[in-house]
C-alpha cells in the first residue's frame, strides 16, 4: 500500500509518458504535438499533484528517436507544449528524462533505475523511499521496484493485467483516479 496520508513536498511523483499523462498511440509514436492527447482530467490531476509533491519527474522510453523516425528536437517540442498546458492548468513538472536507446538492457531505459539516478543527482531531496511512480506498463513498475520507490499502476492501456503483482503496490483506472487519493 501506498502510504497516502504520509505524502508531502519531500515526496517526488514520478510519471510515465504515454498511457499515463496521453493516450498511447498503439504500435506506433507520437510523433508532432498534434497527436498528442491528454487523458481527461490529466492537467487537473497535476495541479493537484503538485500541491503535494515537492517534484514530479516524467520518464519516458522513446525509441521513435533511436530509430530515427523522430528527431530530439521534436520530442522536446512535444514536450514544451505539454508542460505548457499542464502549467495553464496549475501543475508543473520538474524534470522530464527519456531514453531514446534500442538496446533494453541500456542503464536509461526502463526498467533499468538510471533516470531515476538521473532525478536524484539533479534535483535535490530526491529520496526513493519517499518517491511514487506512477506507470501503465510493468516495465514501469519494475523501474519503480528496481529504484526502490512505490508504484502505481494504471489500468488505461493493459486493464487484464492480473492483480495482485508484487511489482504493483496499487493499482488505479487513471492518473485523474490516482490523484484523487492525494
Amino acid at each position: 500500500m501506498i502510504p497516502f496520508q504520509q505524502i508531502d513536498a519531500s515526496w517526488t511523483l514520478f510519471l510515465d509518458r504515454d498511457g499515463v499523462i496521453n493516450i498511447e498511440k498503439e504500435n506506433s509514436y507520437i510523433f508532432h504535438y498534434g497527436e498528442f492527447v491528454f487523458y481527461e482530467g490529466v492537467p487537473e490531476a497535476l495541479r493537484r499533484c503538485a500541491a503535494v509533491f515537492g517534484h514530479i519527474v516524467i520518464v519516458t522510453n522513446q525509441r521513435g528517436v533511436g530509430k530515427g523516425m523522430m528527431t530530439a528536437g521534436d520530442l522536446q517540442d512535444i514536450h514544451e507544449k505539454m508542460v505548457a498546458e499542464i502549467e495553464l492548468a496549475g501543475g508543473r513538472i520538474s524534470r522530464i528524462y527519456y531514453a531514446d536507446s534500442l538496446d533494453d538492457a541500456h542503464p536509461l531505459r526502463k526498467p533499468q533505475p538510471g533516470m531515476a539516478h538521473a532525478a536524484q543527482r539533479d534535483l535535490p531531496g530526491v529520496d526513493f523511499a519517499r518517491s511514487i511512480m506512477v506507470g501503465n506498463n510493468l516495465s514501469d513498475m519494475e523501474f519503480g521496484r528496481n529504484a526502490g520507490m512505490y508504484t502505481a499502476f494504471l489500468t488505461t492501456t493493459s486493464p487484464e493485467q492480473p492483480l495482485p503483482h508484487p511489482a504493483i503496490d496499487m493499482a488505479f483506472p487513471s492518473l485523474a483516479d490516482f490523484a484523487k487519493h492525494l
